[in-house]
């Protein structure tokens, strides 16, 4: 996004787990004053999903990741965006929140002169086809596993 933004593209994050609580991406417009029209964030997921204390019901993570996946057909269909990133879709899908079947068909008709970024940890086979470019980065530590918090600047 920070490149697609320094080309003068116009980017839109839609992130499917992270929920209500403020990251460093979200401060980053402000900061470099880039206006919404040029670089916008949306948070559509409810947080983690079965972990951290993660309280909500498992249906309030599913509708919420459909809602992210509606988001992105509507944003996809104006045109107004030069580059979405899907944050933590690739999760949603692992995680049985999504279909892989239903992100297949929201992605099948993006149009090819636009970008489109799905992150998130395993990917699916399927969506790893379909894809131009794929990276896959691996957890090898996290300090998460030894009970360390996350830290702001790294993980959010």
């Amino acid at each position: 996004m920070v490149r697609a933004t320094g080309r003068g593209k116009r980017a839109l994050m839609i992130q499917f787990i992270k929920g209500p609580w403020m990251s460093g991406e979200d401060k980053f417009s402000e900061v470099f004053g880039i206006p919404p029209s040029k670089l916008m964030i949306k948070k559509m997921g409810r947080g983690f999903v079965g972990i951290l204390g993660d309280t909500l019901p498992r249906e309030e993570h599913e509708k919420a990741a459909e809602a992210a996946l509606e988001l992105f057909k509507k944003e996809s269909a104006s045109g107004k965006w030069d580059l979405i990133v899907l944050d933590e879709i690739n999760v949603a899908v692992s995680l049985g929140l999504l279909g892989v079947e239903a992100v297949k068909d929201a992605i099948r008709d993006f149009p090819e002169d636009k970008l489109l970024i799905l992150t998130g940890r395993d990917a699916h086979p399927e969506l790893i086809e379909l894809a131009d470019l794929a990276t896959d980065m691996r957890e090898l530590k996290h300090p998460f596993n030894d009970g360390k918090p996350a830290k702001p600047g790294i993980e959010f």
